[in-house]
């Protein structure tokens, strides 16, 4: 008989992940503190995680094996080279008796090193692409420069034309595994001309164990008790076009004079929710809209069950359209009526769940899917009532990692 073919295929016990983030850790990202730093290592995926200091604590808890951040002091070059110096370390020092992957998350020159340190180890390696760095780097210097021109815009489009290039020539082809964010970007990655086989879309999730063991009592602003209320979830920045929200609810009020517009978020611009608040005030909506802040998830959790909509709007575009965007399955997951625009993502989520409002991405549309829900609360809450089993069964970090569980073992399969 051949003796492959009798040959025994044998996977270790546990599989032992260093990844290099580029976020400040400890980290908010639920892909990376909920999914590699609570799911995975229960079915033997264990993570040595390394990224930059200046994380914000969070409440998470997390069983990440270890969790390594550099010092970073002086000027942004200085910086930049600490970050480098910091990354390469924990490459070299890697030992493949005690790292069975590396994985590299939306850094194309660390990429490169991992890659090649990697290859000379004898060790599998692996990128993780959440978000189209390069095309959104690439679109925003060139808005700058028919905008302002500039020597630094001219570098940043450079350096955006750079890492594209090198990281769908270099990185991505020779990676043994390429994890996408959404069936979109798998579907950009094919065009591209990585292969099928070493592609897996990880969409975002909800950690439906913290959900459920949450004790969510609704609570509303202290001088908001009546009248209709409807919440946003997230962040304030001026790229997702939250103006639209404050649009919607001025349409809504001509029908619905009491509805208010909480925004549960803020922005890491002060001026971005200062705009937001002056659009506010010359529609005559300054006391209907109002903005919290960052505030512990607890608290937050507790404004936004309080509310009878949500929404979960996401500018369109290539950069976005390739996004999964988490609060629209936080809002299922918590059983909230929810409009939601047409991000492929979403589509696929209300389409497949029937538990929202699916609307085009236009003001007026926004606002009618909101008016559906208002003229009859009851309702919109009985058909709510469908997200969170399609979350626990679809869109739990208790499924999804399930499945990268599985890739991983077959990545290191030997």
């Amino acid at each position: 008989m051949d003796a492959q073919a009798n040959a025994t295929v044998t996977v270790p016990d546990r599989v032992r992940l260093l990844q290099l983030v580029p976020e400040p850790l400890p980290t908010f990202r639920a892909d990376v503190a909920v999914l590699f730093g609570r799911y995975l290592p229960r079915l033997g995926i264990d993570c040595d995680l390394v990224g930059k200091p200046g994380g914000v604590g969070n409440d998470e808890v997390t069983a990440f094996s270890s969790v390594r951040t550099g010092g970073a002091r002086g000027g942004r070059v200085r910086r930049e080279l600490s970050y480098l110096a910091h990354y390469l370390g924990a490459l070299l020092t890697a030992k493949r008796v005690q790292c069975d992957v590396i994985q590299v998350r939306d850094m194309v020159s660390i990429g490169v090193l991992g890659l090649l340190i990697a290859r000379c180890k004898g060790i599998p390696f692996v990128y993780w692409v959440s978000f189209l760095m390069c095309e959104a780097r690439i679109a925003r210097a060139r808005a700058q420069l028919t905008a302002h021109g500039g020597l630094r815009n001219r570098l940043v489009l450079l350096k955006g034309l750079l890492e594209e290039r090198i990281l769908y020539h270099v990185v991505l082809p020779h990676a043994q595994h390429v994890f996408v964010q959404s069936d979109a970007m798998l579907q950009i990655m094919l065009k591209k001309g990585i292969r099928k086989e070493r592609l897996s879309a990880v969409p975002m999730g909800v950690d439906t164990q913290a959900v459920s063991g949450m004790q969510v009592e609704a609570r509303r602003p202290a001088d908001w008790h009546d009248g209709p209320l409807i919440a946003y979830l997230g962040t304030l920045d001026a790229s997702r076009q939250i103006e639209r929200m404050i649009d919607a609810l001025a349409i809504i009020r001509l029908q619905i004079p009491a509805a208010r517009l909480l925004l549960i978020g803020a922005s890491a611009l002060p001026a971005d929710t200062e705009r937001l608040l002056a659009h506010a005030s010359s529609l005559g909506l300054a006391d209907a809209v109002r903005i919290t802040g960052w505030l512990p998830s607890q608290e937050a959790w507790t404004l936004l069950a309080s509310a009878d909509a949500a929404v979960s709007y996401f500018p369109r575009g290539l950069v976005h359209d390739v996004c999964s965007p988490t609060k629209l399955m936080e809002y299922l997951a918590l059983a909230m009526p929810v409009v939601a625009n047409d991000n492929p993502d979403q589509v696929r989520v209300l389409q497949d769940s029937n538990a929202g409002w699916l609307v085009e991405s236009s003001t007026d549309a926004m606002a009618e899917g909101l008016l559906c829900i208002l003229r009859d609360i009851p309702a919109a809450k009985e058909r709510a009532a469908a997200g969170p089993a399609y979350i626990e069964s679809q869109r739990s970090y208790r499924v999804i990692a399930n499945d990268v569980a599985k890739d991983y073992r077959k990545l290191t399969a030997s």
